[in-house]
């Protein structure tokens, strides 16, 4: 989001736009409480727009309020990361399918340029994930369809719940962008079957390792 877009918005709006974009990047985790009076240090904001911003968090299903400890960050149960993954595999087969058929030159160049830059994103995996996250949403854009673009923000909600990333080093990360290539290659052949089955492939192999990460 540019300042510009920034200086239309609330003060609440822009404490919500930074502090989620602050969960989204890992600069606070899964598990985290969220202490007004450090966000507020964080994000330079006052008081009232820092509490507007968690309310909305709350609102999102992003953060939850616990006795004793306030605003926390929620934490996914193994089973909810199951059904995330079922729901997210339904969601990006249609979206690369119908990227497919939408699609111009120029969104499979982002997608390329995106891809480039996860590959080559090495021990930053913090970075890798934000990008990973930047390539799949572009996915979405490509649809034009705004009910599935509605559908993935929820979604994505829920995927900033998933804790550390899993790009968490070279081999994986080369596994991801091999994949994610071929995602591009059939959406830019305009194959609807061919990128729907290579985005299934690719969630599936996430889930899987998601899972050898949490030993489930």
């Amino acid at each position: 989001m540019t300042d510009l877009e920034l200086q239309d918005m609330s003060q609440g709006e822009v404490a919500y736009h930074r502090l989620y974009e602050a969960i989204r990047l890992g600069e606070f985790r899964p598990g985290d409480r969220l202490r007004e009076a450090d966000v507020v240090d964080k994000l330079a904001l006052s008081r009232t727009p820092v509490r507007e911003a968690l309310r909305k968090l709350e609102s999102d299903g992003i953060v939850e309020h616990r006795p004793r400890l306030g605003a926390v960050i929620r934490t996914l149960t193994p089973p909810e990361i199951v059904e995330l993954y079922e729901m997210r595999l339904v969601l990006e087969r249609t979206a690369a399918e119908m990227a497919a058929k939408h699609a111009n030159a120029a969104e499979i160049d982002i997608l390329k340029g995106l891809n480039a830059m996860i590959a080559e994103a090495g021990e930053e995996t913090q970075r890798a994930a934000a990008l990973n996250q930047d390539f799949h949403r572009r996915i979405y854009l490509a649809t034009r369809n705004r009910f599935l673009l509605a559908s993935a923000r929820a979604l994505n909600n829920a995927l900033m719940l998933l804790g550390p990333t899993t790009l968490d080093d070279e081999a994986r990360i080369k596994t991801v962008s091999s994949q994610h290539a071929q995602i591009i290659e059939a959406i830019a052949a305009g194959d609807q079957k061919a990128a729907g089955d290579a985005a299934e492939a690719h969630l599936q192999t996430s889930l899987r390792h998601r899972l050898k990460v949490l030993k489930v």
